[in-house]
């Protein structure tokens, strides 16, 4: 189970071109709020942008980004704070892993998502899925 308790920020986006661009300004803004962004700006932009790009390439429906910031109070100390980041689509089908060629263009989002983050999964939700990986928050 992922623990979601903490500070919430969520966005629907239809799935048009311009979703990808919008999720990443979203993301990075909340993460200035956050202050955030100087430490894991860059790398959660990016891994949002796959997600949403792998999202927008397969999935017809909207396409949500969700991130949560636990509190810090009261945290356990076998699962260290992270940050949750989730990506879903309607889509029901898991996304796979492939091994891309030195000239393939795509295929590279969930082994970035899979070196970056500490730890990421998917799981089925009423209608699509959700992939959602964690990053370790600063000091940890």
């Amino acid at each position: 189970m992922i623990d979601t308790d903490g500070e919430r920020a969520e966005w629907y986006f239809p799935a048009e071109a311009n979703a990808v661009r919008t999720a990443r300004h979203a993301v990075r803004e909340t993460l200035r709020a956050w202050e955030l962004d100087s430490t894991l700006g860059d790398v959660t932009v990016l891994l949002v942008s796959e997600l949403v790009t792998n999202s927008l390439r397969y999935a017809s429906g909207p396409i949500g980004v969700r991130l949560v910031r636990p509190r810090l109070d009261d945290q356990d100390p076998n699962h260290p704070p992270a940050l949750l980041v989730e990506v879903s689509d309607p889509l029901p089908d898991p996304p796979t892993e492939r091994a891309p060629g030195p000239e393939d263009e795509g295929g590279r989002g969930l082994g970035l998502v899979a070196c970056s983050a500490r730890r990421w999964g998917t799981r089925k939700g009423r209608a699509g899925k959700t992939v959602w990986f964690e990053l370790a928050l600063p000091g940890e």
